[in-house]
């Protein structure tokens, strides 16, 4: 809380005028406890950042405040604020709890300011009356990203998330944006940072004192607006994925055997290959090709009218096959 004191007129007199904090916030966040809680059997793990290097990165960036939105959990929050404890340095860094949820159809809610977990796998109406019931705060999450975004039911949650740095494909945040100005929408950028260089690449500034009541107060009333919104770059998205992969490698290699065993040797192989440094640039170009048509299908659907239930379905092979085509 910041003091200003005033003096005027032909009487001398003072007046003190308590004004709120300017916040530099994170609200889209994830570290390892995220991992083993994104409902897939084939790739449990989602996160390899540590508690130490995210506080560590947000004390760099000079962070007020981190939400820690893991998927489908509140772990990650009680356990930062017990490694805070014993560590002086990062006590200036207020860190509040949340939650990334996936819902029934795969897109993902972010819930700010609940003190209970709240189950995934409900419909999106559901989820947000567990959210109020709490009288937290909703925000949809990469609205209209390709795989797992809930697009125009966007409308429906307290906010929107208008940019997100893992984006990348570029339109999906164009039509984020410019659906969150025609609904008249409040809007946030997140980092959705699943690597620690990536923690604080959006920064939101709030209006308000330090406390969690205060804080969701302001976002409720729009008393904050993005600073910063930047993007991951593709050696970000590939470290992520390396991460991932090689983590997930013996569940991966149990789901081919059971489902395909006839792919066995094959996934291993691939497997191996991406996970070895000898065929780093072999596999940089597969994951530059993957982005490319990654783009494409966004392109196709959020600038020219195609079909969105291709993006609602999840299906890979009809997304690949609609990118390829001219």
């Amino acid at each position: 809380m910041s003091d200003i004191y005033i003096f005027g007129g032909s009487r001398s007199f003072f007046r003190l005028l308590a004004t709120a904090d300017i916040l530099k916030a994170e609200l889209h966040c994830h570290n390892i406890y995220s991992n083993y809680r994104n409902n897939s059997d084939r790739i449990p793990f989602d996160c390899g950042v540590s508690i130490q290097e995210q506080f560590e990165r947000a004390f760099v960036q000079e962070l007020d405040v981190l939400f820690i939105t893991n998927h489908n959990t509140l772990d990650g929050y009680r356990q930062m604020l017990e490694y805070q404890e014993n560590h002086e340095k990062y006590r200036t860094i207020n860190v509040y709890p949340a939650q990334e949820i996936t819902l029934n159809n795969l897109g993902h809610v972010l819930a700010y300011g609940i003190t209970e977990e709240i189950r995934s796998g409900m419909s999106l109406e559901e989820t947000l009356d567990a959210i109020r019931s709490q009288s937290a705060i909703s925000c949809a999450a990469h609205p209209f990203a390709v795989s797992n975004g809930i697009r125009n039911k966007a409308s429906m949650c307290d906010l929107m998330e208008s940019f997100n740095s893992n984006n990348i494909d570029i339109f999906s945040n164009i039509v984020a944006e410019k659906f969150s100005k025609d609904n008249q929408m409040k809007t946030i950028s997140g980092s959705d940072s699943h690597v620690s260089s990536t923690l604080g690449r959006c920064v939101n500034t709030i209006e308000s004192d330090n406390d969690i009541d205060s804080i969701l107060t302001g976002m409720r009333k729009g008393r904050f607006k993005i600073d910063l919104a930047q993007y991951a770059t593709k050696a970000e998205l590939y470290e992520h994925a390396r991460y991932v992969l090689a983590s997930s490698r013996e569940s991966l290699l149990d789901y081919s055997l059971t489902h395909y065993p006839r792919a066995h040797k094959a996934v291993r192989w691939a497997l191996n290959s991406f996970l070895s440094a000898r065929h780093d640039r072999f596999w940089r170009s597969i994951a530059s090709f993957s982005l490319y048509l990654t783009k494409r299908a966004s392109m196709k659907v959020n600038m020219k009218g195609h079909d969105p239930k291709v993006f609602e379905n999840r299906s890979w092979k009809r997304l690949i096959s609609m990118s390829l085509v001219p």
